[in-house]
């Protein structure tokens, strides 16, 4: 399995580097391509699901 890198656009993605699978920002867990749902277009970070997304969300708020 190889590590993929993607350009996240609204609402969809691009595969800059082919692969299997991204890293979550926040939990370091792997994302499989078929199953990623959550990104962020302005940090270019991929989340493993909305609980991810949500923490990161508040993180960048506290700032």
């Amino acid at each position: 399995m190889k590590e993929a890198k993607l350009k996240f656009k609204p609402g969809n993605f691009e595969i800059i580097s082919s692969g299997d699978y991204v890293i979550c920002k926040v939990s370091g867990k792997k994302i499989s391509l078929s199953e990623l749902k959550y990104w962020n277009v302005e940090l270019q970070e991929a989340y493993f699901s909305y609980f991810e997304a949500n923490e990161r969300f508040k993180q960048l708020n506290k700032k």
